[in-house]
């Protein structure tokens, strides 16, 4: 279980509350799969993903961008709890999906990327950045957890 200190809640819950996922949502999985073009074979059904500009042009990448940030609401809404929240999506992407778990970090680095692009340093402060990167640390702890 992580444990989260006041400020480290109240600065994911914060952040959480200005991130838009219908924008953050489709720049991340884009991202992913522009910088890291290996992972585009977990989302064949996806459509074109043949360059940058059709990756973020494509419809089903936003879709599906929105789809994980969804996710990631489950774990703000359930921080004392987020293995838990993840257990069946784990063993959905590992027993059904077969996705590489490194993937799960991946896209969390691209959330990142994103989230710091949109709030710079006024809001993405390295100390709102450190208690982000350990939510997402726990997120990515929690979907690779049935691999092991």
């Amino acid at each position: 279980m992580v444990e989260w200190t006041d400020a480290e809640r109240a600065a994911i819950i914060d952040l959480w509350k200005r991130i838009d996922v219908d924008e953050i949502g489709p720049q991340a999985l884009g991202r992913l799969l522009i910088v890291s073009p290996w992972t585009q074979r977990h989302f064949s059904t996806l459509g074109n993903l043949s360059n940058a500009a059709a990756i973020m042009t494509n419809p089903a990448v936003a879709e599906h961008g929105r789809l994980i940030m969804g996710g990631l609401d489950r774990a703000v809404k359930n921080l004392d709890d987020i293995k838990n929240t993840y257990k069946s999506l784990s063993t959905k992407h590992s027993e059904v999906l077969h996705v590489d778990p490194d993937n799960f970090r991946l896209m969390a680095e691209s959330i990142t990327v994103c989230v710091a692009m949109k709030f710079g340093g006024t809001i993405f402060t390295p100390d709102v950045q450190e208690a982000w990167q350990k939510f997402l640390s726990a997120v990515v702890s929690a979907l690779g957890r049935q691999y092991h």
